[in-house]
C-alpha cells in the first residue's frame, strides 16, 4: 500500500444536525484485517479523496469506518418501510452507517456511506455484516446503471474485511462504501410521521428541499412542490430502468429515495428474454416487483410518501388529501412521457412523429419480443443494423423469423437514425452469468474477471473486439436465476 501522508478528510454532519431525532451515533467495527478489493478512482477524485491515499492503510479504514477524522459523527439513520407491503414503522439503518458528508467537485453536498460496518441499534436481529459477493454486485451493476445515464448511488469501494460470514454456507465479509446525493427516502417520511412529531416531520421535508429540490421552496406551496418534484422523479427513474431491462427486486419504500436516484442492488438483475413477468429476487415470491409491475409499485410507494406528508399539504386533512391525490394522478402521465421519449431514442425514430404513431408501434414490438422470448439488450442494439438495410442479425434472434419481418418493414419505412440509436442503445450491461462468474472468482480471491466485466459495462454502447462474450446473451445451460440480497 501506498506510504502517503494522510490527507485532511473533512466530513459534514448535516443530516445529524438538523434531524438528530433520525440519527444514533454509533461506530463501525473494527474489521480484523481489511483489504481494498475495487476503487472507482475516478469518483474518489470528485470527491476530493486521493485514491493513492485511499489504498493506504489509513485510507482503507477511513473506508470502513474504523479510522474516521477528527470532528466526523457517524450515525445510523432511522426511517421506516413498507416490505413486501408490510409497514415497518422502526426499521433503519441495521448494518450500514452515515460516516457524513462531502462536497463534490461541481459543489454538490454527497453522503459517504457504508453497508456491513457492523450491528446497529436497528440490526434486529441480523448480524450487521455483508460479504464479498452481494458487495462487489451493488459495485458492478451501479458502475453500469450510471455508464448508462441511469441516475443511481455510486460505490466507491469494496474492502475484504478478513472476517469469516455465516449465510448458508460460511463466506469472506466485505463493506461497501457508497456516495449518494443523499439517503433520504420515502421510509424517513413515513418514520417521521409515524412518530407523531410535526416539527421533524416538517424539518425533513425542509432539509430535502433544499438538499434536491430547492425549486420547490419559491412556490406558493413548497411541501407540494416537493411532493410533485419527487413523483416526477421517480417516473423517470422507472421508465429508464424498463428502457434497459432493468428489475431492481426489491422496491420497498425505504428503497426509492427522496432524490431520485437508484439505490440498493441487493437482488437485482437485468432482463434477459422480454418478459413483463420477469422476477429474479428469491423473497418476492409474488412476483410483486416484477418487471412489468414496476411502475406500479412505484406509484403505490409514493402514495405512501402522499400520506406521510398530508400535515405538511393543507391543515384541512380532506383539502390535503385532495391535493396528494392530484399529484399523483400525474404519474402516469410523466412515466408515459419518459418512456415514451425513450422508446422512440431507442427506436431512431425523429422527434417529430406523432407520439400516436410511435406508442402503438413500439407495444406491438413488445408483444412479439414476448412471444418470441427474444433477448432485450441484444434485439434493440441489433435493430441499428436493420436500420442499415442488414436486418438478418435481428431476424435470427427470433424463432421464427418471419414474425418480425412486417414489423421491421413499417419501422423502416419512418426513415430511422442507426447512429442515434447506437448512441442509446447499449451493447454491454451486467449479464447474469456474467456477473455471477466474476462474483464467484472474487468470492475465492480472483478479481480479473470482476474487472473484465467492469471495463465492459462502464463503455456500454462502445463495440471493442476481445468483448464478444460480454454481448452474448447467457448459454442455454446457465438455466432459471435467482439472486439473492445477502443479509
Amino acid at each position: 500500500m501506498s506510504n502517503e501522508p494522510s490527507p485532511t478528510v473533512t466530513f459534514d454532519d448535516r443530516f445529524a444536525r438538523e434531524l438528530a431525532e433520525m440519527a444514533v451515533p454509533w461506530q463501525a467495527d473494527e474489521p480484523p484485517d481489511p483489504r481494498l478489493l475495487v476503487l472507482d478512482e475516478a469518483l474518489a477524485a470528485t470527491l476530493g479523496l486521493d485514491p493513492a491515499w485511499l489504498r493506504s492503510r489509513d485510507g482503507v479504514r477511513l473506508l470502513v469506518g474504523a479510522g474516521v477524522p477528527d470532528g466526523a459523527r457517524p450515525v445510523a439513520q432511522a426511517y421506516a418501510g413498507h416490505q413486501f407491503g408490510h409497514f415497518v414503522p422502526r426499521f433503519g439503518d441495521g448494518r450500514a452507517l452515515l460516516l457524513g458528508e462531502l462536497v463534490d467537485a461541481d459543489g454538490q453536498l454527497r453522503d459517504l456511506h457504508l453497508k456491513g460496518s457492523g450491528r446497529t441499534p436497528f440490526a434486529r436481529g441480523g448480524d450487521g455484516l455483508a460479504v464479498v459477493g452481494p458487495m462487489l454486485r451493488e459495485y458492478v451493476v451501479s458502475q453500469a446503471m450510471h455508464a448508462l445515464g441511469i441516475p443511481t448511488t455510486r460505490s466507491l469501494a469494496v474492502v475484504a474485511t478478513g472476517r469469516t460470514v455465516h449465510r448458508e454456507t460460511p463466506l469472506p465479509g466485505a463493506v461497501l462504501a457508497r456516495v449518494a446525493s443523499s439517503h433520504l427516502r420515502v421510509g424517513s417520511f413515513q418514520y417521521a410521521r409515524a412518530t407523531g412529531d410535526a416539527d421533524l416531520l416538517r424539518r425533513l421535508a425542509d432539509h430535502a428541499i433544499a438538499r434536491h429540490h430547492p425549486e420547490a421552496a419559491e412556490t406558493e406551496q413548497p411541501y407540494l412542490a416537493l411532493l410533485e418534484a419527487v413523483i416526477a422523479a421517480q417516473a423517470s427513474l422507472v421508465a429508464r430502468w424498463m428502457l434497459v431491462g432493468f428489475v431492481h427486486g426489491v422496491m420497498n419504500t425505504d428503497n426509492m429515495t427522496i432524490s431520485g436516484e437508484t439505490i440498493d442492488y441487493g437482488p437485482c438483475a437485468f432482463m434477459e428474454a422480454f418478459d413483463p413477468a420477469a422476477v429474479y429476487s428469491s423473497i418476492d415470491q409474488a412476483g410483486r416487483y416484477a418487471y412489468g409491475r414496476q411502475p406500479l409499485a412505484a406509484q403505490w410507494n409514493l402514495a405512501r410518501l402522499a400520506e406521510a406528508v398530508l400535515p405538511l399539504l393543507h391543515e384541512d386533512q380532506e383539502r390535503a388529501v385532495v391535493l396528494a391525490t392530484a399529484a399523483l394522478d400525474r404519474f402516469p402521465d410523466w412515466y408515459r412521457a419518459a418512456w415514451s421519449a425513450g422508446i422512440r431514442a431507442k427506436l431512431g425514430l425523429p422527434d417529430a412523429l406523432d407520439p400516436t404513431r410511435v406508442v402503438p408501434l413500439a407495444d406491438e414490438l413488445l408483444t412479439l419480443l414476448h412471444s418470441g422470448r427474444v433477448d432485450h439488450t441484444s434485439f434493440f442494439r441489433a435493430l441499428a443494423g436493420a436500420a442499415r438495410d442488414d436486418a438478418e442479425p435481428t431476424r435470427r434472434l427470433f424463432p421464427d423469423p418471419v414474425a418480425i419481418d412486417d414489423w421491421l418493414a413499417r419501422w423502416r419505412a419512418l426513415s430511422p437514425d442507426a447512429d442515434a440509436m447506437d448512441r442509446v442503445n447499449p451493447i454491454y450491461i451486467p449479464r447474469n452469468h456474467l456477473v455471477e462468474e466474476a462474483l464467484a472468482a472474487a468470492t475465492h480471491g480472483d478479481l480479473r474477471p470482476l474487472e473484465r466485466l467492469v471495463e465492459a459495462v462502464t463503455a456500454p454502447y462502445d463495440e471493442r473486439p476481445g468483448l464478444e462474450r460480454y454481448a452474448a446473451a447467457a448459454p442455454p445451460d446457465f438455466g432459471s436465476y435467482r439472486t439473492y440480497c445477502g443479509t
